[in-house]
């Protein structure tokens, strides 16, 4: 198959929107492009390129199609709407029966039309976050300026422009010229295929791959690191944002003056990842050590030694700047600051971070006793909790909030316990940050996740498909990572009131507790599906009843995931799965059948044997749900199995007398509701 090959040169792009560019490149020409085929599709990026390279058919063969069309007596506006989706004339239709037909014959297409016809309009639709016009009366609008275009087909030029209309005289052409490295090889060149072009770029100081700049730039980082006995502290966000920096990737180390290693590591690290993109290290015992890596974008002929200077001399410009902040934030108490958190707003309807602040420390003391964690500590804490937000440091560095009250907190003599609770209580931010484990912090970083949730959702600002503007999903997520890892056996419906009752003066009307309740347990399910767990059986358990105990509801979810698991489990779904049915299709005719079963009504030995059955399950499983004994439950209720089996292989339920089937009915019902009270089995997927 022919190849196709794809450059976009351009000034350059920003680093955060380069690899959703070349997956959007990708995207839109397998769709445009889609009657070739495009098979073995790759997309590139860099800071001056996105491109693409693919195999495509040759033409597009010769065809017909039909399409049947309203019918004759339809109305005219239906017609005419058929006429526009498929951009044809009412004398191309004919009468077949009772409906126009719309035939159609089409030549075939060579690959270089489709593509030069499909390519313009894609660009013109391109969706970057942010574009630029330029160009005179030009319409077409780009990241930033596009300067040249290479489109090939088996190395010939796919001939097309970017004009908008004859009036349009600054439409780009496409062609086979591009460029290479800015500095080392300036000036125009010629491709004929991907690999050419790889290639030549290679020669001329450019690596296409993202990745392999990324490998390059890591190695060469952990490298120069291993000379002086020192590793890179790990920050794949800033290796992603260098690689989209630079196009031939050159490591240097430098020194940081030992007159700025007094400053917290966080802070240096923070100045130098924000500010210049340089990467921090780490001695062998995990203490800062007074290096830093930096990348520069050109091979210097000097070894890097200017630049290596240059970047030592801009970073105690930033270390100056950060002792400013450091040595101006400790001459006030982190405890005087808190009232000046009245004048910063938290949310307009939410009130200001002061009435927030107040909100936490009830909210902590009160979940204090139940984590083990003293209450007038856990007070403290949620005092302190937010007021490094009006520090010089954390207005500076907004990355360093929390981190930064903790400092000031031990300055100022505080419990360390409190000074702990400060920083950890925002965490966990993310999926591979740890979560808090001292009882301090457990209990403030709950009262802060709770009274976000309950408050957000209180005022309708519940995450959408379409968005998560206050992270409520992440807040969900860190209450249940919380809690899972520290088996924290608490009810969250008392705790999710107590929140919503901090809200009353602000005319605020919390929604039930069970809303915020059922958002936990949703992502609880989805974090269960991302670990591979049977996420279906957590919502049948929490159908059942809804369970505000963590981890006593995943005991209860492994407990039936056991049970499903097992030979007498599947027998007993497929029985359980087959009264349902029965009950559903005879609710509709006089339903419901939820009466209690008679056994003086009873004709047979099997439905005796049933109801004894689930009245022995009913009477053991109410004890055993109380004890939290999961697991002699389900042992009870697998006991259904066989005068379950034996009743539909012996007993026809839809029996001709009235009475009988009514009972019988009666009986499956007793049946399902028994099973329902572990949980709701009709929930089990598969």
């Amino acid at each position: 198959m022919p190849e196709l090959f794809l450059e976009l040169f351009s000034e350059e792009i920003p680093a955060r929107m380069q690899s959703r560019a070349a997956d959007d490149l990708r995207r839109l020409c397998v769709e445009a492009l889609a009657p070739l085929a495009p098979a073995d599709v790759r997309s590139f990026h860099g800071p001056r390129r996105i491109a693409l390279v693919a195999e495509v058919a040759p033409a597009v063969a010769a065809g017909s199609t039909t399409e049947r069309g309203p019918r004759i007596s339809a109305p005219e506006q239906a017609l005419a709407g058929f006429l526009r989706k498929h951009g044809a004339s009412r004398e191309q239709l004919r009468q077949e029966g009772d409906h126009w037909v719309l035939h159609r014959t089409a030549d075939a297409t060579p690959a270089a039309t489709l593509i030069a016809d499909a390519i313009p309009p894609l660009l013109r639709r391109f969706p970057w976050p942010k574009s630029m016009r330029w160009g005179g009366a030009s319409g077409f609008v780009w990241v930033r300026p596009l300067r040249r275009i290479v489109c090939l087909l088996d190395g010939a030029v796919v001939p097309f422009d970017l004009r908008d209309g004859e009036d349009d005289a600054h439409g780009l052409a496409s062609g086979d010229l591009t460029e290479g490295h800015r500095f080392h090889a300036p000036g125009a060149f010629t491709v004929s295929s991907c690999g050419d072009w790889a290639g030549k770029l290679r020669e001329r100081r450019v690596l296409v791959e993202a990745e392999e700049r990324r490998r390059v730039i890591g190695e060469g980082i952990a490298g120069l690191g291993r000379a002086r006995q020192v590793t890179p502290v790990d920050d794949p966000g800033l290796l992603d944002e260098v690689a989209g920096l630079v196009e031939w990737p050159v490591p240097l180390l430098g020194r940081i003056d030992d007159a700025y290693m007094d400053l917290p590591a966080e802070v240096r690290q923070v100045s130098m990842r924000v500010n210049q993109r340089y990467f921090a290290f780490r001695n062998a015992d995990g203490s800062a050590a007074p290096y830093f890596g930096c990348i520069a974008n050109i091979e210097p002929k000097d070894g890097g030694a200017a630049s290596i200077a240059g970047n030592e001399r801009v970073l105690r410009a930033r270390f100056a700047d950060a002792r400013h902040f450091w040595d101006l934030d400790r001459r006030a108490r982190l405890e005087s600051r808190v009232p000046l958190l009245d004048h910063i707003t938290f949310h307009a309807r939410l009130g200001s971070q002061g009435e927030r602040v107040r909100r936490l420390e009830r909210l902590a003391e009160e979940i204090a006793p139940l984590v083990g964690a003293g209450p007038a500590l856990a007070r403290d804490a949620a005092r302190l909790a937010k007021a490094d937000l009006v520090t010089g440091m954390v207005g500076e560095f907004p990355e360093l909030q929390g981190i930064m009250g903790r400092y000031y907190a031990l300055h100022d003599g505080e419990d360390r316990l409190v000074a702990d609770a400060v920083r950890d209580h925002y965490a966990p931010k993310g999926p591979a940050d740890a979560v808090p484990t001292a009882d301090v912090s457990i209990a403030v970083a709950l009262a802060d996740k709770l009274d976000l949730l309950v408050g957000f959702f209180a005022i309708g600002e519940r995450p959408t498909g379409a968005g998560d503007p206050y992270a409520l999903r992440r807040a969900a997520l860190g209450i249940i990572r919380i809690v899972r890892e520290n088996d924290l056996r608490i009810a969250l419906l008392p705790l999710i009131d107590l929140a919503g009752q901090g809200f009353h003066h602000h005319g605020v009307h919390p929604i039930p507790a069970r809303d915020v309740l059922d958002f936990l347990a949703e992502r609880l399910r989805v974090q269960l599906r991302a670990e591979g767990k049977r996420y279906d059986v957590l919502a049948a358990v929490f159908a059942a009843g809804a369970d505000d105990n963590i981890p006593r509801l995943l005991s209860r979810t492994d407990a039936v995931a056991s049970l499903l698991a097992s030979d007498n489990g599947t027998n007993l779904l497929t029985a359980y799965r087959r009264a349902a049915n029965i009950l559903r299709i005879e609710a509709r005719k006089d339903g419901p059948h939820d009466g209690a079963p008679s056994d003086t009504a009873m004709r047979t030995e099997e439905e005796h044997n049933l109801l004894r059955a689930a009245a022995h399950a009913d009477a053991y499983i109410t004890g055993l749900l109380r004890d939290d004994d999961y697991e002699t439950a389900l042992g009870v209720l697998a006991d259904l199995r066989s005068p379950l089996d034996a009743f539909f292989d012996k007993v026809t339920v839809n029996a001709p007398e009235p009475d009988l089937r009514l009972n019988r009915l009666r009986l499956l019902h007793k049946v399902r509701s028994t099973m329902d009270r572990i949980a709701d089995f009709s929930k089990i997927e598969g």
